[in-house]
């Protein structure tokens, strides 16, 4: 089987929720200094300021699940570019700080209702011969997305846009935001939800679409699937048995973020700013960074069927400490 227009049309486009996800992610880190001169922030407040989105992340991936079962991944993800475009143009019109605190938390709902759906709508759609890869080019989207944000604060301040140029930052996300819910109308439901929702005809139609060469025997597999699932569901997922691959997912998952990644990503041009770079110089330094980041996540991704996981991701702690090479590593946490 090979990879046809549709599957790979609608793997892209679900995709551009990690670039969003990446995006908003990084692209405070070009306002922190102009942020905290317009409202006098202390260190603490701006903490909060560059961190709430995190908040919103948390929410947003606890709870996506939900309207993801009753709604559709795509249908969800809409929701999602929906949260995008607003949390853009909040924060570019936010009349005071506290309102642009409750945009990010907003965009914050976004990055982490994107970071569950997308994958999930990826997975469901794609062949089991190429589901690793398609669903990694999510996590690929991501770091593009950061090196973009970083790209677009060099670009806009190169405009001089004075006491805006903040607001400019920010608010130039709503245009891929946009962009991102325009394609998702173009692209089908996932096959997986459509059977569970009994519509089995067109999940089938979805197959075809997609080029699924035996696609009878692929959505009885379907079928089977979710027939085993219902028979399991009563089992509890915090149990005995389980705790080993729980705990490490937990624990993979919050070493990540303990490294300090987000930190360097929320301040980077602050840090190369208070190191004697100027406020341009500053900008294309975080750029270099941000390439760097891009770079090692594509050399993981290469890697990651022949060193293995496990290797990479010791490779990856290692190097956290020392920038780019440690969270290109990471992307094999998934």
């Amino acid at each position: 089987m090979k990879l046809n227009a549709s599957l790979l049309r609608s793997t892209i486009v679900a995709a551009l929720g990690g670039l969003l996800f990446g995006f908003d992610t990084a692209v405070i880190a070009g306002t922190t200094s102009a942020l905290s001169e317009l409202y006098h922030l202390s260190p603490a407040a701006l903490g909060v300021t560059v961190s709430s989105a995190l908040l919103g992340t948390i929410i947003g991936a606890m709870t996506a699940g939900y309207p993801g079962d009753k709604y559709g991944r795509r249908d969800s993800l809409r929701i999602m570019a929906v949260l995008y475009v607003i949390s853009a143009l909040g924060c570019a019109f936010a009349a005071n700080w506290g309102m642009l605190v409750v945009f990010r938390v907003i965009g914050g709902l976004a990055i982490g209702g994107s970071s569950v759906l997308g994958p999930m709508y990826i997975a469901e759609i794609a062949p089991a011969k190429f589901r690793g890869r398609l669903v990694g080019f999510f996590q690929f989207n991501v770091v593009f997305g950061i090196l973009l944000a970083y790209f677009s604060n060099y670009v806009v301040g190169l405009f001089n846009l004075g006491a805006a140029e903040w607001r400019w930052k920010l608010g130039v996300a709503a245009i891929p935001a946009a962009g991102f819910l325009l394609m998702l109308f173009g692209i089908p439901r996932s096959p997986r939800w459509l059977v569970k929702q009994r519509r089995v005809d067109e999940a089938r139609e979805v197959l075809k679409l997609i080029g699924e060469e035996n696609y009878e025997q692929e959505l009885k597999d379907i079928v089977e699937s979710i027939d085993a699932d219902h028979v399991s569901a009563d089992e509890r997922f915090f149990s005995r048995k389980y705790r080993l691959p729980i705990f490490l997912a937990v624990t993979i998952g919050l070493f990540n973020q303990l490294a300090g990644i987000n930190a360097i990503l929320y301040y980077l041009n602050a840090i190369f700013a208070d190191a004697g770079f100027s406020k341009v110089s500053a900008d294309l330094q975080a750029v270099a960074i941000g390439f760097t980041n891009l770079v090692f996540t594509m050399i993981a991704m290469m890697l990651i069927d022949k060193a293995g996981r496990k290797k990479l991701l010791l490779i990856g702690r290692h190097g956290a400490m020392s920038g780019g090479c440690g969270g290109g590593f990471s992307v094999v946490r998934a």
